[in-house]
């Protein structure tokens, strides 16, 4: 009895070693307990977009014609521990913005000593321009002095660019782009597909 339990611990134990053996020997060969990370996770598939590459926000004219002038002032009201928006306001931290829509990029009225970063940017404050600078301050001018780091909603930007025009520019928003009906789009192929109907019936009846 005593050499049949033997027997039987002993292949058991055998098989342990053996399987043991088997797991550190696969580990190694596939390296499977590696302690860095592979340079590319996963691998890329043709014809899929990466996650993140587009914007995926509408057009801030778009945006613009849904804006809430009063939720912008509210958003402002963040800003204002660094900037005056009043009529002749005095420049802060950041300049006075009293009708900034469609003026000159790092000029200003008052004085303010804008960054090189800023004043090498040339044109005016379009709505896009500043939908873009509300967005993030350091991408669209690399250097700038302006540490607010951004808005990232798209109608938090828009109901503050509402605002600020409201503040002495009152310049015509933008018209909004009309999106093209699915409809139509869909309705295209099938017609195209309807009139080479009858050209392939001719063509096989010949």
């Amino acid at each position: 009895m005593d050499d049949r339990f033997n027997t039987i611990a002993g292949w058991t134990l055998f098989s342990g070693i053996v399987g043991l053996g088997l797991t550190i020997a696969s580990s190694m060969y596939f390296q499977a307990d590696k302690h860095h990370a592979p340079e590319t996770a996963g691998y890329a598939v043709e014809g899929v977009a990466e996650e993140g590459s587009g914007s995926g926000e509408p057009p801030i004219a778009t945006m613009l014609a849904s804006a809430d002038v009063a939720k912008g002032e509210a958003t402002f009201a963040k800003c204002t521990s660094c900037h005056t928006i009043n009529q002749g306001g005095a420049n802060g931290i950041g300049p006075n913005l009293h009708g900034v829509v469609g003026e000159a990029i790092g000029k200003g009225v008052g004085g303010f000593a804008f960054s090189d970063a800023l004043k090498s940017k040339g044109g005016n404050w379009t709505f896009d321009s500043l939908n873009e600078w509300l967005k993030s301050p350091k991408a669209f001018a690399p250097g700038t002095k302006m540490t607010f780091a951004g808005l990232s909603k798209p109608e938090d930007r828009a109901n503050i660019i509402a605002y600020l025009n409201a503040q002495g520019s009152n310049l015509p928003l933008p018209a909004a782009e009309a999106a093209a009906p699915a409809a139509d789009a869909a309705a295209a192929p099938a017609e195209g597909a309807s009139e080479a109907a009858p050209e392939a019936s001719e063509a096989a009846a010949q």
